[in-house]
């Protein structure tokens, strides 16, 4: 029996992707996955939708990524199949949905107040749900400021630290993990070694997140080259955790197409067993 074809990373317009969640569900199964996990920003919106679009014979892993620190450096968590009513974990992905809204106002404003041609209300119209920081570059690309998102994240416009710049809240890490563990979830380090997001952590700050219970390394993944690769591979090994592969599909956001980089079946399985806040659900 050939093995499945699993991606554990995707977004939809439940935070910055593109793509419906319903719509993400047809799209999986036409791009031949099996298994797909919806793991939008701090949030688990997306669900239900999902969900009630799951056609025949995919699987959905619900999720979130989280919005992490570690020592003043921005870092992803994403977290597997938790229980979203659990009080402590609910509470902190909502001040962290209410930060990433709060932070797209201000550069919004920002550009408003600079005449770029931005608005706030624009760019609210434009994610038609969760607002963040993508949607104010699409606010960009449609007023004629850059050709491209991509572009947008550029240190002159909304890049991190820029001028138009602004922070949102993050949790720490370690204190991440715990939560999602807390939770019933399973939490893996998303994209650890994207360096051409900014910067990245060494491996003791992988060490300190498997002590408090991290499960797995998101190692296949468009921004890790091969060295990258072979390196997390390594450190995975020495840790006792699993390794995953995903596309981080945010549909027309990015070039990146869905099942472009996919799970092991072994690690997929890891996931499952040590879920206990929810099970998966194949249509």
């Amino acid at each position: 029996m050939p093995a499945r074809r699993i991606d554990l990373h995707t977004h939809s317009t439940a935070s910055d992707g593109t793509t419906p969640p319903a719509e993400l569900m047809r799209e999986a199964r036409d791009a031949g996955l099996d298994v797909v996990a919806l793991t939008d920003h701090d949030t688990t919106g997306g669900h239900d939708e999902a969900l009630a679009g799951l056609p025949a014979g995919l699987t959905l892993v619900r999720g979130t990524e989280l919005s992490c620190d570690s020592g003043g450096i921005s870092l992803h968590l994403l977290a597997y199949l938790f229980d979203p009513a659990e009080p402590a974990f609910a509470a902190v992905r909502a001040e962290l949905r209410a930060s990433r809204v709060g932070r797209a106002e201000t550069m919004a404003r920002r550009l408003e107040a600079a005449g770029t041609g931005v608005t706030w209300q624009r760019v609210q119209e434009l994610a038609g749900g969760t607002v963040g920081r993508p949607h104010v570059a699409q606010a960009l690309v449609e007023a004629g400021c850059v050709a491209s998102v991509g572009e947008a994240f550029a240190p002159e416009w909304i890049g991190t630290g820029g001028r138009f710049w602004a922070p949102k809240a993050e949790v720490g890490v370690v204190d991440a993990v715990r939560l999602v563990v807390g939770a019933g979830g399973v939490a893996v380090f998303a994209h650890p070694s994207a360096s051409k997001r900014g910067r990245t952590v060494d491996d003791s700050v992988i060490e300190e997140m498997a002590e408090a219970g991290l499960a797995g390394l998101e190692v296949d993944h468009v921004d890790h080259d091969e060295a990258a690769r072979a390196h997390l591979r390594d450190v995975a090994a020495a840790l006792g955790l699993f390794t995953t592969g995903s596309s981080d599909y945010h549909g027309t956001n990015k070039t990146v197409r869905l099942g472009e980089n996919l799970t092991p079946e072994a690690s997929y399985e890891a996931v499952v067993e040590r879920a206990t806040g929810l099970e998966v659900v194949t249509g």
